[in-house]
């Protein structure tokens, strides 16, 4: 009788957190950042991006309830690569793999509750000394920039105004 009850209390626990929605996740480009994947960067690197920061974010989310039935529109207004990109370096004869200089991102959107309540957000953090850029591959601070940002918006803090 005593499992009875405790089997039926976890199937009621996991069919009540089931029934929340996690949070939807959807990346543009802003359209400056959009010529320059387009003349300089490579449309590969536009995909590869707002795919890894979605990516960030949902993972980020799906470890609070906090976002639950929540939408997340974010933009990716600016990056920088540590590296050249394919298109760079087929555009640019003599350009190397070897290069490296700091990179970054910045990111702006907003957070539409399931309550309609919306708070906007953004974000940006380039490196600023070459020194840790040398053993980085062609998206490492981008991806960094991305990793941190979910992590801070799934724990709460505030990252308007960053």
């Amino acid at each position: 009788m005593r499992l009875r009850s405790i089997t039926a209390a976890l199937l009621l626990a996991s069919a009540t957190t089931a029934a929340a929605a996690p949070a939807s996740v959807t990346v543009a480009v802003a359209p400056e950042l959009q010529k320059k994947f387009d003349k300089t960067y490579g449309q590969r690197e536009a995909a590869f991006l707002t795919a890894d920061l979605r990516e960030a974010v949902e993972e980020a989310l799906a470890k609070t309830a906090a976002y639950d039935g929540a939408r997340v529109e974010l933009t990716l207004v600016d990056v920088k690569p540590n590296r050249p990109t394919f298109k760079q370096l087929s555009d640019t004869p003599g350009l190397s793999f070897e290069s490296f200089g700091v990179g970054g991102a910045a990111i702006e959107g907003r957070v539409i509750g399931a309550d309609g309540a919306e708070t906007k957000v953004d974000y940006k953090w380039f490196e600023t000394d070459i020194r840790q850029a040398h053993y980085n591959w062609v998206w490492s601070d981008a991806e960094w920039t991305f990793d941190r940002f979910a992590r801070r918006l799934a724990r709460g803090q505030e990252v308007a105004g960053r």
